[in-house]
């Protein structure tokens, strides 16, 4: 023991004399500047470095972060202070339950269905596999806690007396969990349910512990959490190779009806995204129900994810470009806009431009052009206070009030992030004839949180007194438009998402032309063939729906490109059946079958 704590001093008197903080990159002019920069008694310092300056404390300060990694690994091998102990028979210093605690725990959630993510907890624990965790990750409301009491209630009798589960909190340090889990080790616990583990600060870079000891032993560990980035980066680092990976965010349509009991694509449109217990007070009490709770959802599920999982990676040096608007409170403005556009074309503009409603802005463009009906009313209103009242209520900051400078690499990384939390996933768009003209539309695994931002919408038209001024009968129309044609376009990217998760062997996109487009392509690649799809959020069939699907030369021109086309279907909310050589298909169905 005295070994180790002299190592100890020795490691903390050379990490005392490196330079800590980071390099980063700054466009000045037109011109990039390297700025040593670093946080001092709380306040942020910055330093002008020339190139070869900038080199020798890039390489200093990663030698101060690998001395840091050596010696949070030696603490851990020192005996916590017997003063943190709790004063209690078990002598555990997190929060710990075994026996009748545990089981009154896993009860909790033995009338709920269960999610297809089950079975991969379930045989983690009955495999003979040595050396590895699971780690259940996901954004928060999406279930994890539940598939927790449900793989405990699916314990052998023998295996649940050999149980437990630890809640980690704030403030708890891996080396008090490492104390704990040895308590448990040596009373015969085998199965250990860890939640909320990335609460502590140091779990990032000290995660193989669980793996490289416990494990290694024959332990079973579980550990959960709602910072998903945080596992990811674990994952890549610390537990590479030696860790089994669940993933909950992305909620698919037949889960949410199966495990929910609630039916209809236009309620998981509403409400699609989070798992509630359920039952008749669902739509009351959903993540997505107003506004205020969707805003606290993105706040704290989403922006303060990412920022607390870069906060604690690598000592908050893998920041990158998003430092300065970390450090000026502007990280969350910038991923809140990105959210209320993410299902757009995914550019710069989305994080810079003055805010304007999509929404708003198309569904006056279609009113104005609707066949049967149509009205210049939402040209007539106040668009700027509408928008204004929007921007306000999504806390989203406009150019003048951001004094970090967006540029490209911020929209980049933002993305990134997204993506790894599962949020957002690329549509490819193709077009005919042009070959190589491919590009990509981003959409959101959470219909919910975009459906909820257009009630806003609806709510701040609303308030408008040149709209209050239409009859009673065209206002009810025109917001019965509005939230028909947003419902269309969340469908619509609905079946995409699902189907390209489904079908990861298939190619998936929409195909333009110059005059139509297919809402959907299933291409494959293999055989040589295809399907070609049109989305309508409608209960009717017509044949104005399906009259892409049969125009002779789009259909020529995509066999060319993409093979035989052996389906051409419609996917809307009606009935399934066939019109001559178009299939209908109910679109519940459709992504019922989907697996």
């Amino acid at each position: 023991m005295d070994d180790i704590q002299n190592k100890i001093r020795q490691l903390e008197i050379e990490i005392d004399t490196l330079p800590i903080g980071y390099i980063s990159r700054k466009n000045i002019n037109g011109k990039i500047r390297l700025y040593h920069q670093w946080n001092e008694n709380g306040k942020k310092k910055s330093k002008y470095v020339n190139d070869e300056v900038a080199e020798v404390l890039a390489n200093l300060i990663a030698h101060r972060k690998e001395l840091t990694k050596e010696l949070k690994t030696l603490r851990l091998l020192l005996p916590v202070n017997t003063s943190e102990v709790k004063n209690t028979y078990e002598n555990y210093i997190t929060e710990i339950i075994t026996g009748e605690q545990l089981r009154l725990f896993s009860s909790r959630s033995s009338n709920y269905n269960k999610r297809s993510l089950f079975d991969d907890i379930y045989s983690f624990l009955n495999s003979e596999t040595d050396s590895k965790v699971l780690i259940l990750y996901g954004l928060r409301r999406t279930g994890k806690t539940t598939l927790i009491q449900q793989a405990l209630a699916s314990l052998t009798p023998e295996q649940f007396n050999a149980a437990a589960f630890m809640q980690v909190r704030s403030g708890d340090t891996l080396a008090q969990v490492n104390q704990d889990l040895k308590l448990l080790q040596k009373r015969g616990y085998k199965y250990i349910f860890m939640d909320e583990v990335t609460l502590m600060s140091d779990f990032i870079e000290g995660a193989a512990l669980f793996s490289d000891i416990y494990a290694a032993c024959g332990m079973k560990l579980v550990l959960s959490g709602t910072d998903s980035l945080g596992f990811v980066f674990t994952s890549d680092n610390q537990l590479y190779d030696r860790c089994e990976m669940v993933h909950t965010t992305f909620i698919p349509y037949r889960e949410f009806e199966r495990v929910l009991g609630i039916s209809g694509i236009d309620e998981y449109i509403r409400y699609g995204g989070t798992m509630s217990l359920g039952g008749v007070h669902y739509n009351e009490k959903s993540t997505f129900s107003n506004i205020k709770s969707t805003d606290e959802y993105v706040d704290n599920a989403i922006a303060k994810n990412i920022q607390h999982s870069l906060k604690y990676y690598q000592d908050a040096g893998h920041l990158r470009h998003l430092q300065d608007l970390f450090d000026n409170d502007e990280l969350t403005s910038a991923i809140n806009r990105v959210v209320e556009d993410i299902n757009h074309r995914f550019t710069i503009d989305v994080l810079v431009r003055d805010f304007e409603s999509h929404d708003l802005r198309i569904s006056a463009r279609n009113l104005r052009k609707d066949r049967e009906e149509p009205t210049d009313a939402l040209d007539k209103v106040d668009i700027k206070t509408i928008n204004e009242r929007l921007r306000q209520v999504l806390e989203i900051r406009n150019r003048s009030e951001q004094s970090v400078k967006i540029e490209d690499s911020h929209r980049i990384e933002i993305k990134e992030y997204l993506d790894l939390l599962d949020l957002t996933i690329d549509i490819a768009v193709e077009s005919l004839p042009v070959v190589n003209d491919k590009s990509y539309m981003t959409v959101i695994s959470q219909p919910g949180l975009r459906y909820s931002q257009v009630k806003e919408l609806i709510r701040q038209l609303m308030l408008d007194e040149t709209f209050k001024s239409i009859s009673a009968v065209e206002r009810k129309r025109i917001m019965e438009r509005i939230l028909d044609e947003v419902k269309g376009r969340i469908m619509e990217e609905i079946v995409l998402l699902e189907t390209q998760k489904a079908l990861p062997n298939k190619e998936i996109f929409k195909l333009k032309f110059a005059v139509g487009e297919f809402d959907m392509v299933i291409y494959d690649p293999e055989n040589i063939c295809c399907e070609i799809y049109e989305i309508k959020h409608s209960t009717e069939a017509t044949s104005e729906q399906y009259r892409h699907l049969v125009d002779s030369r789009k259909c020529q021109d995509t066999e060319f490109r993409f093979g035989t086309i052996n389906r051409k279907c419609v996917i809307y909310r009606g009935r399934t059946m066939f019109e001559g050589d178009i299939e209908y298909l109910n679109v519940e169905e459709y992504l019922n079958q989907l697996q």
